[in-house]
């Protein structure tokens, strides 16, 4: 007893020490580990203390330490509120709002968050407006980006060409020799002449500089770029100003005699819609060509539908013969749709001649069907032998089917 209370009280007090004393500090080491891995994921694990080693070969076994913790993934960083508001839907007017705002500080560090916000909204011609704003804000800092985008990940049906269009468009304002080595790189079509992306370069310049942009598309080949271009520059030299309108059409070379047809056509046209008063004069003073029949064409499509009368006076007034054959044909086919008994009126006012027969001929054509007897009996005035046989005889096969009987009486009492 007393040998015990000497030797062995003594020694299981110790062994009871060193058991606490490991445990107390070897789960504080365990703690520190994981703060540790935690707090520094980079940081290499601390090794054991001494403390630990000493539990370990007190204890004769071998315990294995945590293993580090794995750090935590890296949040994306977060989308600015105005593109979680497009992502998010809303009006149209709050979304294109927020849309401008971001479109607006756009550049290289938060260009994919703004074309993840692009994205997100319908595909098709819905979204040409946004896609505009992106192109032409991108290619401020990106040009060659921005169309490689538009290139490949564009829908190629509704999207590609108008996205790749509006960026060469930006591009030109900045750069313009830039965007046209850009535009004769990547043409892909077997006439490199005829490279339609030079269409939205002009398109640029003439934002800005429109004498640039004219000298660009009188140096387009004959083709499709040239007419897509045309009608590009018609529009906006209308919008400016009539005269300065009519003498670019004017200025237009001679030696392309199909594309200044179309050029006096289509300002013809956009005038007619926006100044009757200056495109009839402009259509009396021109001197006969194709050209000038198409203005003729297009004033008098406007100006029947509004006052007729005042149509047939103008035509009246037209000293140039070949100005008023036409100008009576456009207006009696055109009127007879709306009133035919004031264009039967208007013809009858009118002296025979050679000159008033393709005006008769429109006429038959055009009441032919409502009033096939009175069509046979108009076409029979007209001079001209083939074209009076040729009216007579669409007259005749309406007539026949609608009232073969009375159709055919008539017929046999011409032949007696």
């Amino acid at each position: 007893m007393n040998a015990f209370i000497k030797i062995g009280l003594p020694w299981a007090l110790s062994i009871g020490t060193v058991f606490y004393l490991g445990l107390h500090f070897g789960s504080k080491g365990t703690h520190l580990n994981k703060v540790s891995a935690t707090s520094s994921p980079d940081k290499i694990t601390p090794k054991p203390t001494k403390i630990m080693e000493e539990r370990v070969e007190a204890f004769g076994t071998t315990t294995k330490l945590p293993p580090p913790v794995p750090s935590p993934p890296q949040a994306a960083p977060s989308m600015p509120p105005n593109l979680q508001r497009i992502l998010q839907g809303g009006d149209i007017v709050e979304r294109l709002g927020s849309y401008l705002d971001a479109v607006r500080s756009m550049d290289r560090s938060n260009v994919k968050q703004v074309v993840k916000a692009f994205e997100e909204l319908p595909e098709g011609y819905g979204r040409h407006l946004e896609m505009k704003l992106l192109m032409r804000s991108w290619v401020n800092f990106d040009p060659e980006g921005a169309l490689s985008y538009a290139s490949n990940s564009l829908n190629a049906k509704s999207e590609k060409r108008f996205g790749i269009s509006e960026a060469l468009a930006g591009w030109a304002v900045r750069d313009e020799k830039a965007a046209i080595a850009w535009a004769q790189a990547n043409h892909s079509g077997q006439d490199k002449g005829d490279n339609p992306l030079l269409v939205g370069i002009v398109k640029g310049l003439m934002e800005t500089d429109l004498d640039a942009a004219n000298r660009l598309f009188l140096s387009l080949p004959t083709g499709t770029a040239r007419w897509q271009a045309s009608s590009l520059l018609a529009e906006k030299f209308a919008k400016q100003d009539p005269q300065k309108a009519i003498q670019w059409a004017k200025n237009y070379p001679s030696d392309d005699p199909r594309m200044r047809e179309t050029v006096l056509g289509q300002i013809g046209a956009k005038l007619a819609r926006q100044d009757l008063e200056a495109t009839a004069n402009w259509a009396k003073s021109m001197a006969p060509e194709p050209g000038a029949d198409r203005v003729t064409e297009n004033l008098i499509a406007q100006w029947t539908g509004k006052d007729p009368q005042a149509v047939a006076e103008w035509t009246n007034n037209l000293t140039n013969p070949e100005r008023k054959r036409h100008a009576m044909a456009e207006l009696s086919g055109r009127w007879a749709l709306t009133d035919p008994v004031a264009t039967a009126e208007w013809l009858n006012t009118q002296p025979p001649s050679p000159e008033l027969d393709p005006a008769i001929a429109n006429f038959v054509s055009r009441i032919q069907a409502r009033n096939p007897e009175g069509a046979a009996g108009w076409a029979q005035s007209i001079s001209d032998p083939s074209m009076r046989k040729e009216a007579l005889d669409r007259a005749l096969d309406a007539w026949l089917q609608t009232d073969p009987t009375k159709a055919e009486a008539w017929i046999k009492q011409q032949k007696e």
